[in-house]
């Protein structure tokens, strides 16, 4: 039985545009994810090597002594190094997919009615590279300025708190809301930062709302995924401990932590691209709020069928 087309482009209010995001995960959830592991499968194995580099580290750190029988206590210094240059370059390389994967599968969804090739996914992505890039490292620099600002704001009580999470949402939605304007219709990186800008601040409330809303599903979410792994790890530790294991060089030990670990960080890369998913079905909304091009053209097939 084919699944029904969700159609993005209608005049929502909030809490139509909720419903519309969840409906698309519902009908779409497994094709999507199934691409997405094909298209993410240098971050799976990156975020395993990282895990891996950062526990034994870690575990080194607090040992100071190496299951490979070192003792030298630099050692642990260079896993924790080479594991946090390998977790930034996962965090470049998974922020450059999920966000131009996610994008380019929703852009060829509306484009398509439903219809996704995974081909077209790719081509959309590789015609759009160059701006991608560019765009990536502007909203590193974004995100320092935010980092520096944050940090401002931190050493004033409650009101300093509440800006903090305002600014995330908003900066999260004009970066999302830019991102799915490059796919959409193949904009170049001033005019998808001019329409993510217009969106995010014509239809301000909404955004951060919406923004505000879909994180805490999004936090639920990973907190679901890694409850699991987290749930074995904290029986095993007990147990381990009932039992007098050394778990700081245990190899078992090692390999449990070094999966929890990855597996956290896998749930964070995922939310992440359902993050965008969830800012191109707000800005498909807008952007019809704003031009009404799909219901006039709905309206004209209309009167020429009549």
């Amino acid at each position: 039985m084919n699944k029904p087309y969700i159609e993005l482009r209608n005049r929502h209010d909030f809490g139509e545009t909720i419903n519309t995001y969840f409906l698309f995960l519902k009908y779409n959830f497994k094709k999507y994810t199934s691409l997405y592991l094909r298209y993410n499968a240098i971050s799976i194995m990156l975020s395993i090597i990282a895990s891996y580099l950062l526990v034994t580290g870690f575990m080194g750190l607090a040992s100071r002594d190496f299951r490979f029988g070192m003792n030298n206590d630099g050692d642990h210094n260079i896993y924790l190094i080479v594991g946090a240059v390998v977790l930034i370059l996962i965090l470049f390389i998974t922020a450059l997919l999920n966000y131009s994967f996610s994008s380019a599968y929703m852009a060829e969804y509306v484009n398509s009615s439903g219809e996704v090739q995974s081909k077209n996914v790719w081509q959309k992505i590789k015609h759009n590279l160059g701006t991608v890039i560019l765009f990536i490292f502007l909203g590193i620099g974004l995100y320092i300025g935010y980092f520096i600002v944050s940090l401002i704001f931190a050493f004033i009580p409650l009101i300093g708190m509440l800006i903090q999470y305002g600014l995330s949402f908003l900066l999260g939605a004009f970066f999302g809301l830019s991102f799915i304007s490059i796919f959409s219709d193949n904009k170049g990186l001033s005019s998808a930062l001019s329409e993510g800008w217009s969106f995010t601040f014509s239809s301000f409330g909404k955004v951060i709302l919406y923004g505000l809303v879909i994180g805490i599903l999004n936090m639920m979410i990973t907190m679901l995924i890694i409850s699991i792994p987290g749930f074995i790890i904290g029986i095993y530790v007990y147990f381990s401990l009932e039992s007098n294991v050394d778990l700081v060089t245990s190899i078992f030990a090692n390999v449990i932590f070094t999966l929890g670990f990855a597996m956290f960080l896998l749930s964070f890369i995922y939310t992440q691209a359902l993050s965008q998913i969830a800012y191109s079905v707000l800005y498909y909304n807008i952007y019809e709020e704003k031009n009404n091009v799909f219901l006039r053209n709905k309206i004209e097939q209309i009167g020429v069928n009549e």
